[in-house]
């Protein structure tokens, strides 16, 4: 079986975690994953991610992280860029994601980052989601 949208597929597997209350999730791996996977893990959304090779196309396995009452990092994760419809920013109409603590990812010719760094690197992208 082949997946159209990747991302959504990641995206929809965390946020079935995370209403689960799994302590990990496995997802299909790809560079753009992995990507999002570096970036949740480097803003502190998950605690780790490794690329397991089965042989075929890998799976990435996601380790969730939670707090001391039990409630996930991660509230909200949402995609915004579709296959249907992308979404594409400059570094001026960037957004601000919950007035600057949650993270919208990006995907720039330097790679998969957040708008943040999108803003001192002075580079737009593809918006792919956004976090808090």
């Amino acid at each position: 079986m082949s997946l159209s949208d990747p991302i959504s597929d990641m995206l929809t597997r965390i946020r079935n975690a995370i209403r689960a209350k799994k302590q990990q999730v496995n997802i299909k791996a790809s560079k753009t994953c992995e990507g999002i996977s570096a970036v949740l893990k480097e803003q502190g959304f998950i605690n780790d991610y490794d690329r397991i090779d089965d042989g075929k196309q890998g799976i990435i396995r996601i380790f969730l992280k939670y707090d001391q009452q039990g409630n996930s990092v991660i509230n909200v994760i949402d995609r915004i860029s579709k296959p249907g419809c992308r979404v594409y920013s400059s570094v001026p109409d960037l957004p601000h994601v919950l007035g600057g603590l949650g993270i919208a990812i990006i995907s720039t010719s330097k790679g998969i980052m957040t708008d943040n760094d999108c803003r001192k690197e002075n580079i737009g992208g593809e918006i792919l989601c956004t976090v808090n």
